[in-house]
């Protein structure tokens, strides 16, 4: 007769990722920035996911995937809702001069996102190559929380 109360059965430990795995999905980390230019906000998923599922078998696919989980939340998420709002208030003042000379920064505000694109590509190509990319700021905070 068995016990219900008894332990539950224990997983065997993940099986560590191979090196050419750990830069495969390194890499599908940063490139799912790409998601956004389909979806307009889901490419944060892809890197979430990529985190959950590997962090225990490869810290360099969960150093990448956090970092571009990071990246993307503040660069595509934050620059779309900074450049919305811009275009937002210049439209609304533009019945006044003050919304006509607003709009040179809504523009350049606009490039956030498309900045953001271009350097997760960077960042992909340079995970794929087994390189140790961090995007500014991020990577060594990434790497610190990590670490701790």
């Amino acid at each position: 007769m068995s016990n219900e109360f008894s332990s539950p059965p224990t997983r065997p430990p993940a099986e560590p990722l191979s090196a050419n795995d750990e830069r495969m999905w390194a890499m599908v980390s940063h490139l799912s920035i790409l998601v956004n230019l389909v979806s307009g906000f889901l490419g944060p998923l892809v890197p979430l996911v990529i985190y959950m599922v590997y962090k225990d078998r490869s810290r360099y696919a969960a150093y990448h995937a956090l970092q571009a989980l990071i990246f993307q939340l503040i660069w595509w998420v934050g620059g779309g809702i900074l450049a919305g709002v811009a275009w937002a208030v210049s439209g609304a003042l533009s019945a006044v001069l003050i919304g006509l000379l607003c709009m040179p920064l809504a523009c350049v505000f606009s490039l956030l996102p498309l900045a953001a694109l271009v350097y997760g590509i960077v960042g992909g190509i340079q995970a794929s190559q087994g390189q140790d990319f961090k995007y500014w700021l991020i990577g060594d905070w990434v790497r610190g929380t990590l670490a701790g």
